[in-house]
C-alpha cells in the first residue's frame, strides 16, 4: 500500500516503515560520528524504548558504547489496511541495524506497568545478559492499570487550582488562538501522578534488585522537563509537574538503593523541549517549541533527541565524566535552552505571535517537519509514492 501522512490534531495515524528505519539510521549516524563513548554501559534495559528519548538512549548505548540492549515498549502492529505505530517500525529498524553490527538486541512488547512484563523482562535479563549496568526509564503513557489494585488511572494535562488561559497553536492548521484549560480535580491529580510519577520506576528497580540483576555500580536515569515560566501553569505547576515531582522522589529512593549496590546512582535528567508525540499533546507547548527552535537554530545550539542523549552520555554519564547536578540533584541538558538570552527572546516574541505572522516569528515549518519525521515522513531518499509493505513482524 502507499502510505501517506494522515494527521488528526496532534497525532498522525499512519507511519511509514522505510521512513522510520531511515530516521533511526540518521540517529545512529549521529552517534557514530561522535566517536566511542568510553567506559559506557554494556548491558542496558530501556523501559520505553521505541520513540523519543528512550529510543535515543538505546541507540546511544548500542552504537556509542557497543551495549547489549533489551527494549520494553507497547506498540501496535499493523492491521489490515492500517500501518503499525511508528515505535513498531523504529524498533524493527534499530534491531536490524544492531544485529548487522554484531550487537545483542532483544525486544519485549507489552504493558511495562504490568507484573507480567516485569517478570518476563527479568527472565530475559537473567538468561541473556546476566545483569544490567544501566536502566533507562522513559515511559510516556496516557493510562496505567495498576498491577496491584487493578485500578485504571488516566493522566490529564491540566493546571491546578485555577483555570489557565494562554496562546496556543494548531500546528496542523497554523492557527494561533487562546486556549482556556479548566483546573484538575483532586482525583485527576492523583491519577496523573499514578501514571506519570515514580512508583512504576521504583517497582522496576526493586524487582531488578531483588532478583540480583543489577550489576555493581549500575546506574538508572529517568527524564523530565521544567521549561520556562510561560509553560509552568500547564507543565511545571500543573498535573504533569506534580507527577514529575513524584518521579524525583522515586529517584532519590532508587539512588539510595543503587548506592548500596556497589556505589551506583540514579538521577533525573532534565532535557530540552522537543517535538515528541507526548509534547505535541500539551497545549501552549507546541507554540513555545516553534519559537524556541527558531532562536536556537539561529544561535547554532539547536538539538534534537539524539543530540541531547548523546551529549548526556558523552559529557555527563560516561567518558570519564560525572553528572553536573543542579541544587536539586538533577542533571541538566536543557542548559542551552534555558540560557538567559534565549529565554529573553522567547518572552519578547511570545506576545507578538499571531496566525498571520506565525511563519515569520516562529519555526512552525521546522516543527511540522520534525513532527512528521516521528512517523517516518519527510526523510531523504525515501520514495513515498511507492508501495510499502506495512506488515512487518517484530524481531
Amino acid at each position: 500500500m502507499i502510505i501517506i501522512p494522515k494527521v488528526r490534531g496532534f497525532v498522525c495515524v499512519t507511519a511509514h516503515p522505510e521512513g522510520c528505519a531511515a530516521h533511526v539510521q540518521q540517529w545512529i549516524d549521529h552517534v557514530k560520528a561522535g566517536g566511542p563513548i568510553k567506559a559506557g554501559p554494556k548491558k542496558v534495559l530501556v523501559i520505553g524504548a521505541s520513540t523519543g528519548y528512550g529510543l535515543a538512549s538505546r541507540i546511544t548505548a548500542a552504537f556509542g558504547s557497543g551495549a547489549a540492549t533489551l527494549g520494553i515498549f507497547f506498540e501496535r502492529p499493523s492491521e489490515e489496511g492500517r500501518s503499525a505505530t511508528p515505535g513498531w517500525y523504529n524498533t524493527i529498524g534499530f534491531t536490524r541495524l544492531a544485529h548487522a553490527a554484531g550487537l545483542f538486541a532483544k525486544n519485549l512488547n507489552g504493558d511495562a506497568f504490568s507484573a507480567d512484563i516485569k517478570q518476563r523482562a527479568l527472565g530475559l535479563i537473567r538468561a541473556d545478559l546476566g545483569q544490567v549496568d544501566l536502566v533507562v526509564y522513559s515511559l510516556a503513557s496516557p493510562r496505567r492499570i495498576h498491577p496491584k489494585t487493578g485500578a485504571i488511572h488516566k493522566s490529564v494535562l491540566k493546571p491546578i487550582g485555577a483555570s489557565y488561559t494562554n496562546k496556543t497553536v494548531d500546528t496542523d492548521k497554523g492557527v494561533v488562538s487562546d486556549v482556556t484549560i479548566e483546573p484538575a480535580s483532586e482525583q485527576e491529580v492523583a491519577d496523573t501522578i499514578a501514571v506519570m510519577g515514580g512508583e512504576d520506576w521504583e517497582m522496576w528497580m526493586n524487582a531488578l534488585a531483588e532478583a540480583k540483576l543489577l550489576a555493581p555500580g549500575a546506574q538508572s536515569v529517568a527524564y523530565s522537563y521544567i521549561g520556562p515560566e510561560v509553560t509552568w501553569a500547564i507543565y511545571k505547576n500543573g498535573t504533569i509537574g506534580l507527577a514529575k515531582n513524584d518521579l524525583e522522589r522515586a529517584g532519590k529512593n532508587i539512588d539510595s538503593l543503587l548506592k548500596l549496590n556497589g556505589g551506583g546512582r540514579a538521577f533525573i535528567s532534565v532535557n530540552k523541549a522537543l517535538v515528541t508525540q507526548a509534547s505535541s499533546a500539551i497545549p501552549v507547548v507546541p507554540l513555545y517549541i516553534s519559537i524556541l527552535y527558531k532562536l536556537m537554530k539561529a544561535a547554532g545550539t539547536h538539538e534534537g533527541c539524539i543530540e541531547q542523549i548523546q551529549r548526556l552520555f558523552a559529557t555527563q554519564m560516561y567518558n570519564g565524566h560525572a553528572p553536573k547536578f543542579d541544587a536539586a540533584g538533577r542533571a541538566r541538558v536543557d542548559d542551552w535552552e534555558m540560557r538567559p538570552e534565549i529565554q529573553a527572546a522567547v518572552r519578547e516574541i511570545w506576545p507578538a505571535v499571531t496566525t498571520e505572522n506565525l511563519a515569520e516569528k516562529t519555526d512552525i515549518a521546522g516543527y511540522r517537519s520534525e513532527f512528521l519525521k516521528l512517523f517516518g515522513f519527510g526523510l531523504p531518499g525515501i520514495n513515498y509514492e511507492a508501495d510499502s509493505e506495512p506488515h512487518i513482524p517484530m524481531l
